[in-house]
């Protein structure tokens, strides 16, 4: 199956035609494949914030509060007791618990490829010639982005995923201000921002990248 796709200059004019392969472009969707890749990113990225301290991190304690017989109240061995105010926590939230999933690697990838080709179905994946900025200067990225807005993208620029082939900090740093747009590399490229975005601007060379990447697993 040919799957072909509009290839625009910075000028968002139309300059040739690009034939994509079916092996990583055309590949149909698995919701649950889909949605373990996901939970999978999403846990990996998770931070380990809540911590309680429990008897043995808790200050003090260090002395018998009071003998052990004779007195006629309970036994207590230290303050640090999880019954008493100001005790450690018993079975508390710790630092130490680990969210991580594992996934195995062609899972992932084809995760990745059905993303992609969804997009692409969806006529949501749009190619530049190539993406670079004579400066470090927003005004000259938003008016790359205005010309494809008239032309080709939706107006209302929500949840644009830029993906650049070459590590050019001037287009970088050009648009990571902007709201809604999120910039990467085809290196890191992931299954939640492929998810989250609505339209793909990505460059030939970023597209040829991912075609010669992913076709020879």
């Amino acid at each position: 199956m040919s799957i072909k796709v509009n290839v625009y200059n910075q000028s968002a004019v139309k300059v040739k035609d690009l034939e994509l392969s079916a092996k990583v472009f055309g590949i149909k969707a698995n919701a649950d494949l889909l949605h373990q890749a996901v939970i999978t990113q999403q846990a990996n990225e998770r931070q380990v914030l809540a911590h309680t301290k429990g008897r043995g991190e808790v200050r003090g304690g260090g002395k018998k509060p009071w003998k052990q017989k004779g007195t006629g109240r309970a036994r207590v061995g230290s303050s640090r007791s999880p019954i008493w105010i100001g005790g450690g926590v018993t079975f508390g939230p710790t630092k130490d618990r680990n969210f991580s999933k594992k996934m195995n690697k062609k899972m992932r990838q084809k995760a990745v490829m059905m993303a992609l080709s969804d997009k692409v179905a969806q006529s949501s994946l749009v190619v530049i010639d190539t993406l670079k900025m004579k400066e470090f200067k927003t005004k000259q990225f938003v008016a790359l982005l205005t010309s494809f807005e008239k032309e080709v993208l939706p107006a209302n620029r929500r949840g644009l995923l830029v993906i650049n082939s070459e590590k050019d900090e001037k287009t970088r740093y050009s648009g990571r201000n902007l709201k809604e747009v999120t910039i990467i590399n085809p290196e890191n490229i992931n299954i939640v921002d492929l998810l989250h975005s609505r339209q793909i601007l990505i460059s030939e060379e970023g597209l040829t990248a991912l075609e010669k990447k992913y076709s020879k697993e």
